[in-house]
């Protein structure tokens, strides 16, 4: 009975206890959580703080950077200012006034002795020119034919003035120096012989007279056979210094078709006679004139609106007319259309 009583009294002594921690367990954890979030503010002030250094220590970078580039800048002003000009050493462009002294100096001699040099060289080789002929005329043993209209395709309506005029035009140009009132006053030379002139300071020039081209001079009809479908073409070769053509040269065209091409030539037979040779150059014979040779095309209803092709060559001398490469030389080919 005492044991059991002992046990009754114990154990209402210890519930007690049991109550009190109970009561305090949430007052700790209260404080705990209080201690928690303490600890979280002093985080997120810590970081705060931090940030704010960290910015602040950026903004100091940048700053200095910025104070780094413009004293580079400055640094560059003051190099680029220097280099024009030093104040301390009195230098130009990297140079003292006595430096670039010496250097203008030696320019001046090397320049004048190039100068020099060269107009010696010049001089000495004048001296071995003559101012009217050429020292070297190799290719041009042999002159070229040329024609007037100054035209290779002759094509123009004979009924319609406005086609043909241009071509007519041309030839009233080109005649202008051969009329016979200016030609009166140049020389009449012997036919057949040759004009050397080559002791004479002032070259004598010899008659050619438009008169002298007849039926294509222009002056019985001023279209030169245009108008009626005859047209005239007029050749002249082309002048060569001191050239003196052997034999009777004349003037031989012929038309590129199966049948003959009838055709007229002023002077008879197409003669350049020799008395127009030599010819001494622009300055020893300015007023010269080269004679000419017009051929007048006899072409009938049958050849109009159809193209003839007509070649022209020199013949009689020893100036060349068949070499393929130049197709001009000593010849010329030009075509005429006539339509009705």
């Amino acid at each position: 009975m005492s044991s059991t009583s002992e046990v009754q009294n114990q154990e209402p002594n210890q519930e007690p206890p049991k109550e009190k921690n109970a009561e305090q367990k949430p007052e700790e954890n209260q404080a705990q959580g209080e201690e928690k979030d303490a600890t979280k503010e002093e985080v997120k002030v810590e970081e705060k703080e931090e940030k704010t250094e960290e910015k602040k220590e950026d903004e100091k970078k940048e700053e200095e950077k910025k104070e780094q580039k413009k004293e580079k800048k400055e640094q560059k002003k003051e190099s680029w200012k220097d280099f024009i000009y030093n104040p301390r050493t009195g230098e130009f462009l990297g140079r003292t006034a006595s430096s670039w002294g010496l250097i203008f100096l030696f320019y001046l001699i090397f320049y004048g002795f190039l100068a020099g040099m060269f107009t010696l060289t010049m001089w000495v080789m004048l001296q071995t020119l003559d101012d009217n002929v050429p020292r070297h005329q190799d290719r041009l043993a042999s002159p070229g034919l040329v024609v007037r209209p100054h035209a290779i395709d002759i094509s123009y309506n004979r009924s319609d003035s406005s086609k043909y005029n241009p071509y007519v035009q041309q030839l009233h140009d080109l005649l202008q120096q051969y009329n016979d009132s200016i030609q009166e006053g140049n020389d009449l030379c012997l036919v057949g012989e040759y004009t050397d002139q080559d002791e004479q300071a002032k070259k004598k020039v010899c008659q050619f007279k438009r008169s002298n081209l007849r039926q294509c001079s222009g002056l019985p009809d001023a279209s030169f056979g245009y108008a009626e479908g005859q047209p005239c073409i007029i050749i002249k070769m082309n002048r060569v210094i001191g050239l003196k053509p052997q034999g009777d040269p004349y003037i031989n065209c012929s038309a590129k078709r199966n049948t003959p091409l009838q055709m007229l030539y002023f002077p008879p037979e197409g003669r350049l006679d020799k008395m127009f040779f030599p010819y001494y150059g622009k300055i020893a014979h300015p007023d010269y004139v080269q004679p000419l040779v017009a051929v007048k095309l006899l072409l009938t209803k049958e050849d109009y609106n159809v193209e003839q092709t007509v070649e022209c060559k020199v013949e009689g001398s020893n100036l060349r007319n068949s070499d393929e490469r130049d197709k001009y030389l000593g010849r010329v080919t030009f075509r005429v259309k006539v339509f009705q």
